[in-house]
């Protein structure tokens, strides 16, 4: 090897988003010893190792923001990934613009972030306010004759972004013609063992049929426990996307729905590194079975993306790494890629649905699809019984898109 390059970034290792940091953290060092077990990363003639530098912000945006101070500033960082978080993010981003340093974000997915002329930011993950859009296209094929719809909501950006992305896309042309209506809207908290009353008679009387929560994942979850007994036929909620749902739920996680930025059933073509089928092997021989979730893939894939446009740059050197990213269109195992050339966001990425079958999440199927192997909704289940020849499910036949709908 010819020298080192450090990737410098912070996770949360412990407090509220230490499950999500942990996982992106074992992500990374899986990405970091592949490479070098590779012979390291050639670039303009030489060959480096690369070395991970990540520090524990304990969900703090003080603590993040000091060590993205220290890793853009004084203890300078060849390469910068972002923190895990919208929240996080936002505190990190502008830190490593004033260093003119490439922030790499894997990790936040608020549409927020783009508005704020951060050139130097690289955005991996579908922006928040498209989580929920193929969710209302799909509740219009329902055979209801009236969707009345209520949306839960935290009170946080990316919430309101998530909210903000399934209404509208409930009130467009095609879907008001197919009965969608928003009939409640509520933002807050919402705590199940003293539900606001007021909320619970706006969904009585407003005979709500389809109800989705946007949040945390905990405020996901305590949604979905405050609402599980009152009969509505389709739940949705954001924090169904995540493999720990289930386990919080147990039983009253079947039939719910969950946007994923990432399945490992999925089959992708990926044009750089492992598929997903291989990089969750390789994660599970390597950390066991709790190492492998949406946010180990996307910072695994961050670091492909990266290494692939410095190559292209052929140099460290910050503002040429940006146009490579700019320039750059591929798939990875976490799916397509390509960003805006100014404000860096994600266009190319596609989200997945998934629900929550048997106890395990099963991806949705974004069209009706009759080949052998579709597994039907069996009569009674919460979603969708009067739509079974319409609702489909499919283990792992997820096909690649090159774009954004």
């Amino acid at each position: 090897m010819s020298g080192k390059l450090t990737i410098g970034l912070s996770l949360s290792l412990s407090g509220s988003y230490a499950a999500m940091g942990r996982q992106a953290e074992a992500g990374l060092r899986l990405f970091v010893a592949d490479l070098n077990a590779g012979g390291g990363l050639a670039l303009g003639g030489d060959h480096y190792e690369l070395a991970l530098d990540c520090h524990d912000d304990g969900s703090d945006r003080a603590r993040c923001a000091e060590i993205y101070r220290s890793l853009c500033f004084e203890n300078r960082a060849d390469l910068i990934f972002g923190p895990y978080s919208s929240r996080l993010v936002r505190i990190a981003a502008p830190i490593a613009e004033q260093a003119g340093l490439v922030m790499v974000n894997h990790g936040g997915a608020a549409d927020d972030l783009y508005e704020h002329k951060l050139r130097m930011m690289v955005g991996v993950l579908t922006p928040a306010s498209e989580y929920l859009k193929g969710f209302a296209r799909l509740v219009g094929t329902m055979k209801f004759l009236r969707k009345r719809v209520a949306i839960v909501a935290a009170r946080n950006t990316f919430a309101r972004e998530v909210a903000a992305g399934f209404e509208n896309a409930c009130n467009d042309r095609i879907a008001w013609r197919r009965g969608i209506r928003v009939r409640v809207k509520f933002t807050g908290d919402v705590d199940p063992a003293d539900p606001p009353a007021h909320l619970l008679a706006a969904i009585t009387r407003n005979r709500v049929n389809v109800l989705v929560a946007a949040g945390s994942f905990g405020h996901d979850v305590k949604v979905m426990r405050t609402v599980v007994d009152l009969n509505i036929p389709v739940l949705a909620c954001v924090a169904a996307g995540v493999i720990g749902f289930g386990a919080e739920l147990g039983e009253h996680a079947e039939g719910i729905v969950g946007p994923s930025q990432w399945e490992e059933e999925a089959e992708i073509s990926a044009e750089l590194g492992p598929t997903s089928a291989e990089f969750g092997r390789r994660m599970r021989e390597r950390y066991g079975d709790a190492g492998c979730d949406y946010p180990a893939a996307q910072a695994y894939a961050a670091g492909l993306l990266t290494t692939a446009a410095l190559q292209a740059a052929g140099a460290l050197d910050q503002n040429r790494l940006r146009a490579a990213f700019s320039d750059l269109r591929t798939t990875t195992l976490f799916g397509g890629f390509a960003i805006d050339r100014v404000t860096g966001r994600q266009l190319n990425h596609q989200l997945m649905l998934v629900q929550w079958h048997a106890g395990k999440k099963v991806i949705i199927e974004p069209e009706p699809r009759l080949d052998a192997g579709a597994i039907e909704f069996p009569s009674g289940w919460r979603l969708i019984t009067s739509s079974l020849q319409i609702f489909k499910l499919s283990r792992g036949k997820q096909a690649p898109h090159d774009s954004q709908d």
